[in-house]
């Protein structure tokens, strides 16, 4: 008599079984699998707004001009405001320092704007507000990408002649005339009429980086007429400067603080009285840092995953033992403990497959809404989303293992006695 030949179930069969199994029980199912897609929507919808935010002060700081390098106070005598994008702390740098780096630097600095700034009242008809006005030179414009949308900048005849000349953010200009066009129109700042010359376009909500609420004017007439300084060196917030190279944007940071301290007469960096900030330093540490907060963020949601998959063991462990008598009938009829291995193994990975994609339809969904939330524009990564799929797969079949194990070795005997 020849050895009959038992035939396996196939694959698609097997999944047929284990989604009828799933689908018998919706309820329990859906709660089963809920670990898994909260962890796979909390790891795309983080992953998402993550590089969203970053992208964001990526675009945010190049918008504020580009191979930026930025002189301000030392590290310690920041004061509020100080940094490489804010001109609002103490008064310390002298302007004759702008003046040496224009000259020793010409052929390797695009453009050269000190800044100092202050709060004063700004006046027209009966509107009346506080802003920030900004004195400054006409390098301003290209080096902060702040080239005026209406009219132009204020030019160095200005500057050399302290006329009162401004040119307004786009806020501000809005404020004061509405529909009205500014240009050639009188303001008051500090009660000291300026004519405007240009207006700013709408920077948007960019917090302290925004023109929209600021006012420009030319440097000396804001030292000689607004901020009026005790006697002794005009001295500046800030200044900014526009390297010709990226590349060798670096390189100069380094020769403009040793000549910076040569000027200053210091050798001990410690003792440095300044500081020059490099923006791409500074790019390169906020994204670093957005990185590390995403992954740690993305780890903790991760957590939920390892959660879901010790839920689906228990529930694949609680369906084992309602279902011994069903295995052993099965195992009566022919089936194989590799059958019965598959067809469990296969109701767990059809659980976190289907909580793997709910996951991240709602982990899209989520990283919408909190970028809204935020004011960020979530960037889907497809390698992100592919990743915590596979995990929420890979979960499946871990945590699905041992109970599907278990159901293999259950003896028939025992099993359709089971009650």
């Amino acid at each position: 008599m020849a050895e009959e030949k038992h035939v396996g179930l196939s694959l698609a069969e097997t999944l047929r079984i284990a989604w009828k199994a799933i689908a018998a029980n919706p309820l329990r199912s859906a709660l089963t699998a809920l670990g898994v897609i909260i962890g796979v929507a909390a790891v795309v919808a983080l992953t998402m707004v993550g590089q969203g935010t970053t992208r964001n002060v990526t675009q945010l700081l190049e918008g504020l001009g580009t191979n930026l390098l930025t002189v301000g106070p030392a590290q310690g005598n920041r004061g509020p405001g100080g940094g490489l994008v804010r001109a609002g702390g103490p008064e310390t740098i002298p302007l004759s320092d702008a003046y040496a780096i224009q000259e020793a630097f010409a052929e390797e600095v695009v453009g050269v704007a000190p800044v100092a700034q202050g709060r004063f009242q700004i006046r027209s008809g009966s509107t009346n507000f506080q802003a920030t006005v900004v004195g400054t030179w006409p390098d301003f414009a290209k080096v902060r990408n702040a080239e005026p949308e209406k009219g132009s900048f204020f030019t160095w005849d200005d500057v050399t002649a302290k006329r009162r000349v401004a040119v307004l953010g786009y806020g501000v200009a809005e404020d004061l005339f509405g529909t009205d066009d500014p240009l050639g129109q009188r303001i008051r700042i500090n009660g000291i009429p300026f004519t405007v010359v240009g207006v700013l376009p709408d920077k948007g909500d960019q917090g302290f980086v925004s023109t929209n609420y600021q006012v420009f004017v030319p440097l000396s007439t804001y030292l000689q007429r607004l901020a009026r300084p005790e006697a002794g060196e005009a001295k500046v917030n800030t200044i900014y400067l526009q390297g010709a190279s990226r590349d060798r944007l670096k390189d100069l940071q380094e020769r403009l603080t040793r000549f910076l301290a040569e000027r200053h007469g210091l050798t001990d960096p410690n003792d440095y009285d300044f500081s020059v900030a490099n923006q791409q330093d500074a790019l390169e540490s906020v994204n670093a840092t957005t990185r590390t907060l995403t992954l740690f963020l993305g780890g903790v949601a991760a957590i939920s995953l390892l959660v879901g998959g010790i839920g689906i063991m228990n529930i694949m462990l609680v369906s084992v033992t309602e279902r011994t008598r069903e295995i052993g009938v099965r195992k009566a009829l022919g089936a194989r403990p590799r059958d019965i291995l598959a067809q469990f193994l296969a109701e767990s990975v059809v659980l976190s497959v289907g909580g793997g994609t709910l996951g991240v339809v709602l982990g899209l969904g989520l990283a919408g809404a909190v970028g809204r939330a935020l004011t960020v524009t979530p960037v889907f990564s497809p390698g992100s989303a592919a990743v915590a799929f596979f995990f929420a797969v890979l979960v499946g079949i871990f945590f699905g293992l041992y109970p599907a194990w278990r159901a293999a070795r259950l003896d028939p005997v025992e099993a359709l006695r089971y009650e």
